[in-house]
């Protein structure tokens, strides 16, 4: 019986389908890589220890080189804009629109940046793995798994170790068989709080013009900068 345990093993593992990574990065990277300007209808839930806190919806736009718009629609109007030096958080019902430089910006849509950028995904992840354990939303769809470059861990662990990614920030990528599409994104944060992007109808290369990505500060609107003590602004005259 033992000498049969090997073999039943072996059987098992060639009956598993060999998934080359590579092959899927290369062809996601290849989709995003040839538009200047995209267009995408996402939908964004938040939740914390696997409770859905909060759901938006709206549309995002991504401009080459590292320029993005998120304009938010539901439950209510606001907008996140990065125009490549600055990142701003605008909600008009507050009045108030947050700047921060973006490449401080700790913002967990900055990720997705890459696709305003070279979309590579070297450029963002310690590596990237087939997420195996994650259910796609469509059958047939591979998931990535990107664990974040410069996000945190428990001090005294080093990189390489399993119990490092259990304590990083982790990017879930669900490419679409067809089209290698993004379809799905999700940042796992380490503390318990995810946020997932839906996105559908994507579009390359609408006609955008520049100043789309650039943020007009409103009459009356007051100006937080992120890198200034708390409460620190000024008032746009």
């Amino acid at each position: 019986m033992t000498s049969r345990i090997p073999v039943a093993v072996a059987c098992l593992l060639l009956a598993q389908p060999f998934v080359d990574t590579s092959i899927h990065i290369k062809r996601f990277e290849a989709v995003y890589r040839g538009a200047r300007t995209l267009q995408v209808t996402f939908l964004e839930r938040y939740s914390e220890n696997g409770h859905i806190v909060r759901t938006e919806a709206g549309i995002a736009y991504f401009r080459r080189p590292g320029k993005m718009r998120w304009e938010y629609e539901s439950p209510e109007k606001n907008l996140f804009l990065v125009d490549g030096k600055s990142a701003w958080f605008y909600v008009p019902a507050d009045h108030t629109v947050t700047r921060v430089p973006a490449k401080q910006s700790t913002d967990w849509r900055t990720p997705l940046a890459l696709l305003a950028g070279e979309v590579k995904l070297s450029r963002i992840c310690e590596r990237v793995d087939l997420a195996i354990a994650e259910k796609p939303e469509k059958d047939g769809d591979v998931v990535l798994s990107c664990p974040l470059k410069g996000s945190t861990t428990r001090a005294g662990q080093t990189p390489g170790n399993d119990a490092v990614d259990s304590n990083r920030d982790i990017l879930l990528l669900e490419v679409a068989r067809d089209t290698s599409e993004l379809v799905r994104a999700v940042v796992r944060g380490s503390g318990g709080v995810d946020i997932e992007f839906k996105f559908r109808d994507w579009q390359f290369d609408p006609p955008l013009p520049d100043s789309f990505f650039r943020f007009e500060i409103p009459r009356g609107v007051a100006i937080v900068n992120g890198e200034l003590p708390l409460g620190e602004g000024r008032v746009n005259p």
